[in-house]
C-alpha cells in the first residue's frame, strides 16, 4: 500500500469528521480506512488522531500533517488534471464554498446548470455565509458576493453586484423618501445580521468619501430573503443584494431609494488559492460561470 493512498484516506476521514462518514462518502469500509490511517501513523511514527469510541480529534502533529498533505494531494491532482485536459478528459470532484444567498437566489441555477453540463465532475457545494479558509479547510474555490478586499487569493469577477436600499410603497407613504443617507437613522430599517455591515450601513458621501449610518428597526434577521419579506411587508428599509431585490422592484412591491449614494465596486467573484497548477476542473467551472453570467447579462 503506497503512502499517497494512506494520505488520501487520512484526509477523507478528517474532512468527513469521522471514519463512518468518510466510508459512506467514498464507498470504502470503515475498517479499511482505519487500517490505512493506522499504517500511516506507523510509517510516520506519530499519532495523528486522538480516538475515542464516539469521536476523534486531531493531534498537533495531525493538524500539521493534514494541512501539508492536503496541499500535496491537491498539487498531484492538479497535475493529473492538466494532463487529462490536454486529452479533453476533465473529471473529478470540486469542493466549493458558497453563500446561502447564492443558492437561494435565481443565480443559484448556475450551479445546477454546470452539473448538468459536466456529468463527470462532482460538485460538492458547502453553503456557508462566513469567509472560509480555502487552504486550511480543503476547498478548491469559493464564490464570494461582496466588495473584494486585498488578499492572497486569486479572484475572477463573474458579474457586477451592488446593494439596493429598498422600502415598500406603504413605508414611503408613511415615512417619506430619504433624501440623504443620514435620514435613515431616524427611519425604521431591517438589519441583515448575516451581512458585513450589520447596523452600520456604508454610503457614498457628498464628496465621494465613504460614510457610515447607524440604523435600527423592528426586526434583525440573518437572511436577505427574510429581510426582503420584511421590507415588502412594510416593516422598514432594507439593504438587499440587487439580484434579491430586483424581482420585487419589478413587481412594484419595493421601491429603491438613495441610488446615487450606493458604493460601487462590488461583484460576484470566484476566488481560489495560488497554485502552481490550477486544476483543469476548476478552470472549466470558473469559465462556465463567467459565460453563464455574461449570457444572462446580455440585452
Amino acid at each position: 500500500m503506497d503512502t499517497l493512498t494512506r494520505m488520501r484516506a487520512f484526509i477523507d476521514v478528517v474532512e468527513a469528521e469521522g471514519f463512518s462518514a468518510a466510508a459512506r462518502k467514498i464507498g470504502r469500509s470503515k475498517a479499511l480506512l482505519s487500517k490505512y490511517v493506522r499504517e500511516l501513523e506507523d510509517e510516520l511514527g506519530a499519532l495523528l488522531l486522538n480516538r475515542t469510541t464516539r469521536q476523534f480529534s486531531l493531534t498537533e502533529a495531525g493538524h500539521t500533517y493534514y494541512r501539508r498533505a492536503s496541499e500535496i494531494v491537491r498539487e498531484i491532482d492538479s497535475l493529473a488534471d492538466s494532463v487529462r485536459e490536454s486529452s479533453g478528459d476533465v473529471r473529478g470532484r470540486i469542493k466549493l464554498s458558497a453563500p446561502r444567498t447564492l443558492a437561494d437566489a435565481p443565480i443559484g441555477q448556475s450551479l445546477v446548470d454546470f452539473a448538468k453540463a459536466h456529468p463527470d465532475i462532482v460538485l460538492e457545494i458547502r453553503l456557508d455565509d462566513r469567509f472560509v479558509d480555502l487552504v486550511e479547510e480543503g476547498f478548491d474555490l469559493a464564490i464570494r458576493i461582496s466588495r473584494l478586499e486585498s488578499s492572497s487569493l486569486i479572484a475572477r469577477k463573474l458579474a457586477p453586484f451592488r446593494v439596493m436600499i429598498c422600502g415598500s410603497p406603504e413605508l414611503l407613504a408613511a415615512h417619506g423618501r430619504p433624501a440623504r443617507p443620514q435620514d435613515l437613522a431616524g427611519m425604521p430599517c431591517i438589519v441583515d445580521t448575516n451581512g458585513r455591515w450589520l447596523s452600520n450601513w456604508p454610503f457614498k458621501g457628498e464628496g465621494g468619501e465613504t460614510i457610515s449610518v447607524s440604523v435600527a428597526g423592528p426586526i434583525e434577521v440573518n437572511s436577505p430573503i427574510a429581510a426582503r419579506a420584511a421590507a415588502v411587508s412594510g416593516l422598514g428599509f432594507a439593504g438587499l443584494p440587487d439580484f434579491i431585490a430586483e424581482p420585487e422592484v419589478a413587481a412594484g412591491r419595493l421601491v429603491p431609494v438613495l441610488e446615487d449614494r450606493i458604493l460601487e465596486g462590488g461583484g460576484i467573484f470566484a476566488v481560489y488559492p495560488h497554485r502552481r497548477y490550477l486544476p483543469a476542473k476548476v478552470r472549466v467551472f470558473v469559465d462556465y460561470l463567467a459565460d453563464w453570467f455574461k449570457t444572462r447579462a446580455a440585452p
